[in-house]
């Protein structure tokens, strides 16, 4: 009786020493283990979850990017020099968000949503995971309206549509960069929202980009969000996923938005020291197995919403940096195959002046054609398979041959494409206008204008489609071929035009 009665006063006691002491959170007992450049392997989280917010002192934030049975892999997203083994690392029981809506159009800001352009705080209600997953098969619509980025060598050969993952790749400083912009200024007047990822640039190239959004009128309709090269790796790692849930906000009410990550050879670096330091197996070229698997999950993302989803949109135009135009590289092949088609910018071409530096050769639009203009379509075919057999002509007459007058007639009409086709960065041209330019390339009009009238040609012929074919315009923009009569009526009037401008067209 008595060693009954002395058990059950032991069970009193314990549980009255229990309800005096703090209840102590199990995240309070996490200690980091190791620290390495901007990773660390902490003990103890085991209700953690992948992508849950992490605090440290000094205020230091990191987020769990993997799980092992004792211990979590954490990458950095401020910096963490403060920090030692031995220190303390709390749950926030949150997964990585970023604020989304409205208040983001204009404003520059980091992969956390904080601000970076001094304008003050962005006040936004609703926040969205930064990884998130893409939409249902059954969710998605087909492609079936043209994003216009106003470069001619693009609308016309290889055409995105809204909707699209488009890659850009080429050496550096070939004018990737250079492109994407100037598609995001031709969404001036499109209601087109436009976001520019920057990961791992320069802080001036960033700012450079900026400063032309500003000056041209855009900015109030674009986000750009910016992990520099001086950033912590795993910002750069989460950037592009953070500028995607922006966007797919804009996407879920219905907008149309154009995503740029420039670029994403920078974002698969800052993955592979991230996963190195988080002793991940390497494979092909020391980046990890899962390489493929961080972009196809952000790339898919990107696709066109059907009406009963909401009916928005988000293009992708990813962009990629080779070494020696070897696209076959672990990562060019990577992106290649994920996306809908991809542009190659030729740093041959670049070194001869040929702007943009476009190799129609392996560049291709997998879907982009489907949403092309009808007027498009008609003008364009003829001239893409004219001007392919014209590059193989060309060069087998560098060999010295006599050539009869047929085949300098090729080559000239083909020397016409070519100086069509160039274009100076900021020199966008409309719909109609390309439209109106193709067609007299097809009529021979251009052929035997000298180069430094091409580009004054090009004005005069677009001046007259604007000023005397308004009706003509308005049909092509509401996917209205060109029957015979209207070509014949366009033709014999920019055949004036240019006479009266003082340009001898071929007749």
């Amino acid at each position: 009786m008595l060693k009954k009665t002395t058990v059950n006063a032991k069970k009193i006691l314990n549980k009255a020493i229990k309800k005096t002491q703090p209840k102590m959170r199990v995240s309070e007992l996490n200690t980091i283990l190791s620290l390495a450049t901007g990773t660390a392997e902490i003990s103890g989280l085991s209700k953690a979850k992948i992508n849950e917010l992490l605090t440290f002192k000094n205020g230091v934030i990191g987020m769990i990017h993997s799980l092992k049975p004792n211990s979590a892999g954490v990458i950095f997203l401020s910096n963490a020099d403060s920090l030692k083994a031995g220190d303390r690392a709390v749950r926030t029981e949150r997964v990585l968000d970023v604020p989304v809506g409205s208040a983001l159009l204009g404003r520059v800001i980091n992969p956390l949503g904080l601000p970076l352009d001094k304008k003050g705080m962005i006040r936004t209600t609703e926040r969205l995971p930064v990884e998130r997953e893409s939409p249902a098969i059954m969710e998605r619509a087909t492609v079936d309206t043209p994003l216009q980025t106003g470069i001619k060598a693009i609308d016309a050969f290889i055409p995105i549509g809204r909707g699209q993952r488009e890659l850009i790749l080429g050496d550096r400083q070939t004018g990737k960069t250079a492109i994407a912009v100037d598609t995001i200024l031709n969404q001036k007047d499109s209601g087109v929202i436009s976001i520019y990822c920057a990961i791992g640039q320069r802080s001036s190239d960033t700012a450079r980009v900026i400063a032309t959004l500003q000056d041209n009128g855009v900015m109030n309709q674009c986000v750009v969000v910016v992990a520099s090269g001086e950033d912590e790796a795993g910002l750069q790692y989460i950037a592009p996923y953070a500028a995607t849930s922006i966007g797919e906000y804009f996407m879920s009410k219905g907008k149309d938005v154009l995503i740029v990550y420039d670029d994403l050879t920078s974002h698969a670096r800052a993955y592979r020291q991230l996963s190195l330091l988080l002793r991940t197996p390497p494979g092909r070229e020391a980046f990890p197995g899962d390489i493929f698997y961080i972009h196809s999950r952000l790339l898919e993302r990107s696709t066109h919403l059907r009406k009963k989803d909401g009916g928005g949109s988000m293009t992708a135009l990813p962009i990629v940096a080779t070494e020696a135009g070897n696209i076959s590289a672990y990562i060019p092949t990577n992106i290649i195959s994920i996306t809908d088609g991809q542009i190659y910018l030729s740093a041959n071409l670049f070194q001869k002046g040929l702007m943009p530096a476009i190799d129609t050769g392996p560049s291709v639009s997998r879907v982009g054609g489907e949403a092309q203009l009808p007027a498009y379509r008609q003008l364009v075919g003829p001239l893409k398979l004219f001007y392919s057999q014209f590059e193989e002509l060309e060069s087998f007459s560098k060999f010295g041959v006599q050539l009869d007058e047929e085949t300098q007639k090729k080559l000239a009409r083909g020397r016409a494409i070519r100086f069509v086709l160039q274009q100076l960065q900021y020199h966008l041209m409309d719909v109609a206008s390309q439209i109106a330019v193709f067609l007299s390339v097809n009529a021979g009009l251009l052929d035997n204008v000298p180069q430094d009238k091409i580009q004054p040609a090009q004005s005069v012929i677009s001046k007259t489609m604007h000023t005397k074919f308004k009706n003509i315009v308005d049909a092509i923009m509401h996917k209205e071929k060109l029957d015979s009569l209207a070509q014949n009526k366009l033709i014999k009037a920019f055949q004036q035009s240019l006479l009266d401008e003082g340009i001898t067209p071929r007749k």
